[in-house]
């Protein structure tokens, strides 16, 4: 199926802009700091849950000042859609976990099945312990259990379809300068 290009320009033009890119590079900033409390004197593992996390993490790790590994997973239960289906293991886990600190990286919590699925999965690998850090949590009861959080969020944003930062319109504009949400969703 061919993507029409026009109609992705035209949604990032006529998109309402949430959080600029200054305000998320504070909300970064803080969770740099939060995180740099917590594990200062540890050494985590750090997955980048791709694609979504890796603009995230790319603007994160930096200014984490404490030694960590950095791996990657990759699941997802979007692909190019708008709307959740079955849990997708693209890439899981490779590193041994046994007995490690587990942190997450992921660019949204929304329902939170997708990140549920993985703390449980990490943890049955023998993590010690898994916490997990979005850039955004979005604000709606639809959660995968009641008052689910991320143990770090940097921004809590209104319950609409959001890109930027991370997260995608159809594929695009995971690289836009701030947060928006698509008009009409």
């Amino acid at each position: 199926m061919a993507i029409d290009l026009d109609k992705v320009r035209r949604t990032r033009e006529e998109a309402d802009c949430l959080c600029t890119a200054a305000q998320v590079e504070a909300a970064i900033d803080v969770m740099a700091r939060d995180l740099t409390e917590c594990y200062r004197d540890s050494n985590p593992l750090v997955y980048v849950v791709m694609n979504g996390g890796v603009i995230f993490a790319g603007r994160l790790l930096p200014r984490l000042d404490f030694p960590l590994e950095v791996a990657y997973l990759h699941a997802t239960r979007y692909g190019m859609a708008t709307q959740g289906t079955l849990l997708d293991w693209r890439v899981r886990p490779t590193q041994k976990l046994d007995g490690r600190q587990v942190l997450v990286l992921d660019d949204i919590l929304d329902e939170g099945h997708t990140l549920a699925a993985i703390v449980e999965y990490l943890r049955d690998e023998g993590a010690a312990e898994v916490r997990t850090a979005v850039l955004v949590h979005k604000q709606h009861p639809r959660k995968a259990y009641p008052g689910m959080r991320a143990d770090f969020t940097g921004l809590d944003v209104a319950d609409r379809f959001l890109f930027g930062y991370g997260m995608d319109y159809q594929g695009y504009w995971r690289n836009a300068p701030g947060i928006f949400a698509v008009r009409g969703l």
